[in-house]
């Protein structure tokens, strides 16, 4: 009798996580089969709706108060995008429901596939097929590109943000002539279907609201972050163009964890950066406009042996794959004034090979632009 009476209070451990177990019921109505996954923000655990007989993913963040006031603003950015947007034709996450549990805010989402990142690591890394990389591509600059237009940054975009609606595939074996290449341990998995759904609105950010110093993680940060110099919706279309690379090659282009090694790998990719930004920034990384970076160093020689000219990434001289590059290049322009919008990157010719069945909205988010009422609608989203 005793250990049943613990168990229905309510505890949290040290770090501020819920205590639950399968089978825990939250607030009579959830009840929790399986953890999902883990972040620093709490626990997104999968669970039965008792009520309405049907499973979904529950967000449950930490009873940590900052951690609480950031899961009220992203339930605010999601409110307002559903206000937009009910049926989600934008492919962002829909939110079915949102409470409070003993200090623990708690968001409910629609249950989707792994993220395009858990799937490649899964995968060995092996990268997405061109193709898919296409799809998956153009999704998601469709869905960032309707948060733009309603005054939103979402300044995290990486693949684990990236869900499958969802992540069954089969598995291919690799030839090469007779020779086959892989092992059977080593076959490829590939995704059934390149349907996806952005998350994690808890870092979005409207226009009118204070825009914190450093935002993305880093590395997809555009180099306008890091050198403080301020940033707006072109800090989302550098973080695009970073995972499209990414999906391609199924590597990271910017493997670092330090801003000075940071500049030095985009130098060494995409050449100088240009000589405003260097005299503008107040940071300490220039010297005469020139970044201060040491090349014979140990970290100038990590740098010279791990990465290469952006083109010399290329896997193929197909025209495809060269418009890939193109339009990533477009993507990752230093001056955030130069880089391609999300409006004219739909318009890029590397979507052109893309079927008719996985062409959205006649390639335009429907928000804005098509009756005075959608318009007032969208307005209203940054009030």
């Amino acid at each position: 009798m005793q250990s049943s009476r613990a168990r229905s209070s309510v505890k949290d451990d040290k770090d501020g996580h819920l205590v639950y177990w399968p089978g825990y019921v939250m607030g009579a109505r959830y009840k929790i089969i399986d953890t999902l996954g883990e972040g620093t923000f709490g626990k997104v655990v999968e669970v039965k709706d008792l009520e309405m007989e049907h499973r979904m993913a529950l967000k449950i963040i930490k009873n940590v108060e900052k951690y609480r006031e950031a899961a009220k603003l992203e339930i605010n950015v999601l409110e307002k995008l559903a206000d937009v947007d009910p049926d989600c034709k934008n492919l962002c996450v829909k939110m079915l429901d949102w409470f409070e549990y003993h200090g623990h805010m708690c968001i409910a989402f629609e249950m989707l596939g792994q993220s395009v990142f858990d799937f490649l690591k899964d995968n060995n890394y092996q990268p997405y097929p061109l193709e898919q990389v296409r799809h998956i591509s153009y999704q998601l600059i469709y869905s960032v590109l309707f948060l733009h237009d309603n005054k939103l940054t979402h300044t995290d975009l990486k693949p684990e943000n990236i869900l499958f609606v969802d992540s069954d595939y089969e598995v291919v074996s690799v030839y090469n002539g007779s020779k086959k290449v892989s092992s059977d341990k080593h076959d490829l998995r590939r995704v059934k279907r390149s349907d996806v759904r952005l998350i994690d609105f808890g870092s979005a950010t409207f226009d009118h609201e204070h825009h914190s110093t450093i935002v993305s993680t880093r590395h997809y940060r555009a180099p306008e972050v890091i050198l403080e110099l301020g940033w707006s919706q072109p800090c989302d279309v550098w973080s695009i163009g970073c995972i499209m690379f990414e999906l391609y090659l199924g590597i990271t282009l910017f493997q670092t964890h330090d801003n000075r090694e940071h500049l030095a790998m985009m130098e060494r990719i995409l050449g100088p950066i240009p000589y405003r930004m260097a005299r503008k920034t107040r940071t300490k990384y220039f010297y005469h406009g020139k970044l201060d970076w040491d090349e014979k160093s140990s970290a100038g020689r990590y740098v010279r042996e791990n990465c290469k000219p952006l083109l010399r990434y290329l896997q193929s001289n197909s025209e495809e794959a060269r418009q890939l590059f193109e339009l990533i290049a477009r993507m990752l322009e230093y001056e955030p004034s130069q880089r391609i919008t999300l409006r004219e990157a739909l318009k890029h010719p590397f979507f052109n090979k893309l079927p008719p069945h996985q062409r959205l909205g006649n390639d335009r988010p429907r928000c804005n632009g098509e009756s005075s009422g959608s318009r007032e609608r969208s307005h209203s989203l940054s009030r």
